[in-house]
C-alpha cells in the first residue's frame, strides 16, 4: 500500500504521524511511503533521515493527498486539505469528529474512510490517546502555574507555595490518564489537589496511589460547585470516548470562583467539560472570562513535538501495519474505530 505523511498545517502544530524507524518497518513490509518535505523538522527528523530507510519526499502536498491509500496524519485535515481526498481513501489521526460537524460533513461527502485514533479501544483502554492524554496533563499543570503569574494576569500565586505559606488549590475533573497526569505533577509541585470522577474505583485506586490527594464524587452537581468555588486552579478532563465531552462545570460554577484564577480544559478537542471554555489555539491561547484565565487550545502536546512525536508514532506504528496489510475487514480493534465509510457515519457515538 502507498502510505502517505503530510506536513502538520494546524496552528504551531510540531509533530509528525511517523519517525523514520517506523517509516523504515513499513518500507522492510514492502509497503511504499511518501512524506511531504520537512513533515519532521519541527519534531527533530530531516528529510534526509527519512530518505535513508526508503522514504520518498514529495514538495507539494496534493501529491501527498491525491496519490495515497491511506493517509497517516496527527490532527484533523483542515477544509483545503479536505478538497485534495478521493473517494476510497483511509484517514488515520487523531479527528474528535463529535465536537467537528463541518468537518465530519465534508469528509462524508469526500467519500473516504476516516478512522480515529481516538476511539481505537483495546480492553477498555484507548491506547492511542492515552500517550498525548499523557502530555496533555502534564503541560496542563505547567501552563495554569504560569497563568497564575501577575505577569500573565493571574492572582500573583505560587501554586505550590513555600514554608509559612499556604498551598494553591487545584482541582482536576476527570481521572483518565490526562487528569491523573496532572493530578500527580500538581502533588509533586506541593498543591492541594482534588480530583473528581463518577468512577470510585479509579478514584480509591488514585486515593491509595496518592494519600494526600483529596476524591470526590463529581455526579452531585452541588459537590462540584462547593468544590471549584474554591479552587485557583481548574484543570478540565472529563472523557467520553468518540463522544462530546460532558459539561461538568458550569458558567454559574465558574462565576462563583476567585478572580485570576486559570483554567486548562484538555477535553476542548471534544468540545470541553467546562461551560466557559471555547477552541484556542497556539496563536491565541488564552482568553479570560467570568475574571478566570482560560486556556482551551485543542493540540497541546503540539508544543512539545519532539517527545509527542516518540511518543505517538511507538502505539500507532502496529495499527498502520495491519490497516496498510488490509486487516480492516477481519479486525474488531480496527472496525471499532471507524467514524465514517462510503459517505455514511459508521461511529454509534457519533451518531
Amino acid at each position: 500500500m502507498r502510505i502517505g505523511i503530510p506536513t502538520e498545517i494546524k496552528a504551531e502544530e510540531g509533530r509528525v504521524a511517523l519517525t523514520p524507524e517506523a517509516c523504515q518497518m513499513l518500507v522492510h513490509q514492502s509497503h511504499e511511503v511518501v512524506m511531504q518535505t520537512g513533515a519532521g523538522l519541527n519534531s527533530g527528523y530531516s528529510d534526509a533521515e527519512y530518505q535513508a530507510v526508503g522514504v520518498t519526499i514529495l514538495p507539494n502536498p496534493k501529491d501527498v493527498y491525491g496519490d495515497c491509500d491511506l493517509l497517516v496524519k496527527v490532527k484533523e485535515p483542515q477544509p483545503h486539505e479536505v478538497e485534495w481526498f478521493k473517494p476510497g481513501q483511509l484517514l488515520f489521526c487523531y479527528l474528535h469528529l463529535a465536537a467537528l460537524p463541518e468537518l465530519t460533513d465534508a469528509l462524508l461527502e469526500s467519500g473516504v474512510t476516516a478512522l480515529g485514533f481516538e476511539i481505537v479501544k483495546v480492553d477498555n483502554r484507548l491506547p492511542l490517546l492515552s500517550p498525548m492524554s499523557h502530555v496533555a496533563g502534564r503541560l496542563a499543570v505547567q501552563t495554569a502555574t504560569q497563568l497564575l503569574h501577575s505577569t500573565r494576569g493571574g492572582k500573583g500565586l505560587l501554586l505550590g507555595g513555600v514554608d509559612g505559606t499556604d498551598p494553591g488549590h487545584a482541582v482536576v475533573i476527570g481521572a483518565g490518564e490526562a487528569g491523573m497526569a496532572a493530578a500527580r505533577d500538581l502533588l509533586c509541585s506541593g498543591a492541594k489537589v482534588t480530583l473528581l470522577d463518577i468512577n470510585a474505583e479509579r478514584l480509591a485506586a488514585m486515593k491509595d496511589e496518592h494519600p494526600a490527594l483529596h476524591t470526590l464524587n463529581s455526579r452531585d452537581p452541588d459537590v462540584v460547585r462547593t468544590v471549584v468555588a474554591n479552587a485557583d486552579v481548574l484543570i478540565g478532563a472529563a472523557l467520553v470516548a468518540g463522544r462530546k465531552a460532558p459539561v461538568v462545570v458550569t458558567r454559574e460554577m465558574v462565576r462563583d470562583m476567585p478572580d485570576g484564577g486559570a483554567i486548562v480544559d484538555i477535553a476542548i478537542d471534544q468540545g470541553g467539560c467546562i461551560e466557559t471554555s471555547r477552541p484556542t489555539s497556539y496563536d491565541n491561547p488564552v482568553y479570560v472570562d467570568e475574571g478566570m484565565l482560560h486556556f482551551c487550545v485543542t493540540n497541546m502536546p503540539g508544543a512539545v513535538p519532539r517527545t509527542s512525536t516518540q511518543a505517538l508514532s511507538h502505539v500507532i506504528t502496529p495499527y498502520v501495519a495491519q490497516i496498510a496489510s488490509g486487516q480492516i475487514t477481519d479486525d474488531r480493534v480496527l472496525q471499532g474505530a471507524i467514524y465514517l465509510e462510503g459517505g455514511e457515519i459508521q461511529y454509534a457515538g457519533l451518531k
